[in-house]
């Protein structure tokens, strides 16, 4: 983002675009109405959406006069990068990152990744697996799990099928069993570190938010491969959750055109292809997706997770889901922990869900 802002400066002479960093934590669980006030361009999670549209704190870029270069965009949208920011008729934020969790491993550890969950379990009985378990990433792999095996998530009044979501619990409470104690922990960057700079990391991830990063020659000890989440019965990587990241404007700008000009220059082919992956991003345009530059730079990432990216869940996009997915993560955790049982695992969950609906 810093690279992009500089270059629209240099092509756009007394435009200044300065970034403030926040968490990743903070990404996820920030209200975008307290940024909204203070800054005329804002990054976002789509699920924060429910709450935009509700409170119109940000620039419906569907009202911009831009409509073919929004067609464009949709068009060449990787899975539902795109349609994630559009909620009750309008386009919120503009996709400039894809990513949902897919699988990674080292090759110097392991030829063979598994591609079905049985076979990851396997692997995992002989410490040789590792993925992010804190709160957040609790409830994401519970959701994705239910997702690949077919079962509806917040569909209805009901969350989750209370057997299906005792399957999916005891499922998750299997695996981690048998991984290091640190994955309840960390979150996927911390897993991606620890596999990529630790001579004895783990081998293979079956879950985590893609960062090309890893897979970039220089960048890691150990550089990291990425391919397609593992599946159950049909070997499907189908159901992980939708992550990415969108660029929005936030409706209190003084700056509106100069705001909106740089969110659809920078979601563009030309820069997420070229400047925008080359200092680091992970673009959310297909034109990058299918660059051969842009693969071979990462190892095929692109190449070899698409499948997953495309077969990624939707989360709801209600107001009131954001505070169902800090509480269920919370949840899903202490199940981990042993400080539920699955019962009580699942009655919460469904009493959280009903409450953020009435909400």
């Amino acid at each position: 983002m810093v690279a992009a802002s500089r270059q629209y400066s240099e092509i756009n002479p007394g435009v200044e675009i300065a970034w403030e960093r926040r968490s990743l934590q903070a990404f996820a669980d920030r209200p975008i109405r307290e940024m909204t006030n203070d800054f005329d361009l804002v990054v976002i999670d789509h699920p924060h959406v429910g709450e935009v549209a509700k409170d119109e704190i940000l620039v419906a870029l569907d009202t911009v006069g831009r409509t073919a270069e929004l067609e464009e965009l949709e068009k060449h949208s990787i899975g539902l990068s795109h349609q994630s920011y559009s909620f009750r008729g309008h386009q919120w934020a503009l996709a400039i990152d894809a990513a949902t969790p897919v699988a990674s491993y080292r090759e110097d550890l392991l030829s063979n990744p598994p591609s079905r969950w049985d076979d990851v379990v396997d692997l995992a009985r002989r410490q040789k697996v590792a993925f992010a378990l804190i709160p957040v990433n609790a409830i994401s792999t519970f959701m994705g799990l239910a997702r690949n095996l077919g079962h509806e998530i917040a569909a209805g009044e009901c969350l989750i099928d209370p057997d299906a979501g005792r399957f999916v619990l005891d499922t998750m409470k299997e695996i981690q069993a048998l991984m290091d104690p640190r994955c309840l922990e960390l979150d996927p960057i911390g897993i991606l570190d620890w596999m990529a700079n630790e001579l004895d990391g783990p081998a293979y991830t079956p879950f985590g938010y893609g960062y090309t990063n890893y897979s970039r020659v220089s960048y890691c000890r150990y550089p990291v491969t990425f391919i397609d989440a593992p599946g159950f019965n049909d070997n499907s990587p189908g159901g992980t959750v939708l992550g990415g990241t969108g660029i929005a404007v936030s409706s209190s700008t003084l700056h509106r055109e100069i705001a909106v000009d740089f969110a659809f220059w920078i979601a563009g082919p030309e820069i997420q292809q070229g400047l925008f992956f080359e200092s680091g991003g992970q673009p959310g345009h297909a034109v990058a997706w299918e660059s051969d530059i842009c693969n071979r730079a990462t190892r095929d990432f692109f190449r070899n997770t698409r499948r997953t990216l495309e077969t990624a869940w939707l989360r709801p996009r209600y107001p009131g889901y954001m505070t169902f997915q800090d509480l269920a993560g919370e949840i899903v955790h202490a199940f981990l922990r042993n400080e539920l049982d699955v019962g009580s695992a699942l009655e919460k969950l469904q009493r959280a869900y009903r409450i953020s609906r009435e909400g």
